[in-house]
């Protein structure tokens, strides 16, 4: 009977502590096709009624301040309202938190069970979920049971498949070549009709092509920055904002406050495969299914589709530049534009790179690995000027080789002996592919025959079987055809580029890094008196060969 007493008198006692109520609220995308029940409003007419209740209980609801997260996922606790919720409780201005149900304060598991076991109780906060039936002072024994631990894991597995159905929708829409980012390239907008589309921006695209065939013409990264910056044009953080893209000033990492180009800005750029076409996509990836934090995926695991969207830069024009990336081109001090033959040069000993030094007025190239580590390599430097030289008779001699472009051209469309013409080569893919039908036709009859008894079921899986193998057969010929008159279309497509190049230059007497860029693949130095140059096209193109080779001695 005492006991009893003693029950109904604390009992009393907890209807006099004056409640201050944090009534929080969450809400967004993970909840799919709950999101009309589990609305804001809803979830706040909710508590609202369960408060009244404990009122008319005779609970003393002292205050109430509501708490929301709209838009928020309940795998990671770094959501603003919840924030300023836990702040008010370290303030000592709430001892009471009450929400919907357990997945509305969060879905991760850990973190879940340290706040409702650990850090509410230490902190005297009394914890109310309404729909799980929760009250951490009425009924302490639910609050701690193994139903409501059970509950915080099937909330947490949720977040984890929501997370890889998520995920498997993403990857099915990046390999249909479908734009998955929140804001298109610069240079790009979304298309009206389609926002997984991009399509050319003519104003920001001209600006592009400026920066890639600035830097195509020898003008540094740095130095294009400082051009675009003169003449005033906006930074893409800017123009997109101009342009009415919302909420791109606070995605921008500083372009908006400084309204200028930066050179990582021209960098991105002048590295991306989109303004050939080509959509690169899935570069970053979650570290876990609880967190938002962003990590580099392996290039392996990227998802690349070609020409997903019509190219602002030509192919040609992109591989210049990625050519002079390669070779870290240096800038001269107070200009803009490279050494001539800045990245171009290479040591035929060791095959490391040799830099341009200059010594009493003298500017010689020298190998780094004799630099650096001398009992690897003995490579003498060379002369620059002996270089440029060089270089230009090598130009010249190929110059020489072509004056009569019209007998080149020519020449190039002549077959060579014993190689097919590509008349004959269409005339057999023709054949193979006729040859296909057929055998296809027959299969496909084979089983009307075994319907009609003129086949028993041996002699029908021995033909199948043999017509199986004579189409794959006629599917390899028809690929190794379609791959040899691809390889003859792209050589004489670059032949043509090579005599198209001297038909528009002529004679040259001067380079400049146009020249070089376009022409030479790189310069191999063993000494003063053996430079050898390798071109990116020959004269007389060969399949086996991609570069010419002329030594100067």
């Amino acid at each position: 009977m005492t006991f009893v007493q003693n029950s109904k008198r604390e009992k009393n006692e907890n209807y006099k502590i004056p409640w201050h109520v944090a009534l929080y609220v969450r809400l967004s995308k993970e909840d799919g096709d709950k999101i009309e029940s589990d609305s804001i409003q809803n979830q706040k007419r909710i508590i609202e009624q369960h408060l009244k209740h404990l009122r008319e209980q005779g609970e003393n609801i002292a205050s109430v301040i509501a708490y929301s997260d709209d838009g928020y996922a309940g795998g990671s606790f770094d959501r603003p309202g919840y924030q300023r919720m836990i702040a008010d409780i370290e303030a000592g201005k709430i001892n009471c938190v009450i929400f919907k149900d357990n997945s509305r304060l969060g879905r991760n598991y850990p973190e879940l069970g340290r706040l409702m076991e650990d850090y509410f109780p230490q902190k005297g906060v009394r914890v109310i979920s309404v729909l799980n039936q929760i009250d951490s002072l009425k009924n302490p024994q639910s609050y701690c049971s193994a139903i409501v631990s059970f509950s915080n894991i099937m909330n947490d597995d949720y977040i984890r498949q929501l997370s890889l159905k998520i995920k498997c929708t993403f990857a099915m829409k990046r390999e249909r070549g479908e734009f998955l980012g929140n804001y298109a390239p610069y240079g790009y907008i979304k298309s009206p009709e389609d926002r997984h589309r991009l399509v050319v921006d003519p104003e920001a695209a001209e600006i592009v092509r400026l920066i890639f065939r600035w830097y195509a013409d020898g003008i540094s990264a740095s130095g294009i920055v400082k051009q675009l910056n003169a003449l005033q044009i906006m930074p893409p953080s800017v123009y997109k904002t101009e342009k009415g893209c919302k909420g791109f000033g606070n995605h921008s990492s500083g372009g908006v406050k400084r309204n200028v180009w930066a050179l990582t800005t021209v960098n991105s750029i002048l590295k991306d495969e989109v303004y050939i076409g080509n959509l690169v996509q899935g570069k970053f990836k979650s570290v876990s299914y609880r967190s938002k934090k962003m990590v580099p995926a392996d290039e392996s695991e990227w998802t690349v589709i070609e020409g997903a969207h019509e190219p602002i830069i030509t192919d040609e024009i992109f591989t210049i530049v990625h050519g002079r990336f390669a070779r870290h081109t240096r800038t001269a001090p107070e200009n803009q534009a490279s050494y001539l033959l800045s990245g171009l040069v290479k040591c035929a000993s060791c095959g490391g790179r040799m830099n341009r030094n200059v010594s009493n007025g003298h500017a010689r190239y020298r190998c780094m690995t004799r630099i650096f580590a001398p009992e690897k390599c003995q490579c003498p430097s060379v002369k620059e000027a002996l270089l440029e030289e060089a270089v230009l008779q090598a130009v010249q001699g190929q110059i020489q080789e072509l004056v009569d472009a019209k007998e080149v051209i020519d020449a190039a469309g002549k077959e060579t002996p014993g190689e097919r013409s590509q008349n004959e080569y269409l005339l057999a893919l023709n054949r193979a592919e006729q040859e296909k039908k057929r055998l296809t036709e027959a299969k496909f009859r084979l089983y009307d025959n075994l319907e009609r008894g003129i086949l028993d079921q041996d002699e029908y899986t021995q033909l199948k079987a043999g017509y199986k193998a004579e189409i794959a057969a006629q599917d390899a010929q028809i690929e190794r055809l379609q791959k040899s008159l691809a390889d003859r279309k792209e050589a004489r497509k670059q032949d043509d580029e090579f005599i198209a190049f001297f038909k528009k230059h002529g004679s040259i007497q001067a380079m400049d890094r146009d020249v070089l860029n376009h022409l030479l693949d790189h310069i191999e130095v063993s000494d003063s008196r053996h430079i050898d140059v390798y071109f990116k096209f020959s004269a007389e193109r060969k399949k086996s060969s991609t570069s010419q080779r002329t030594s100067r001695i």
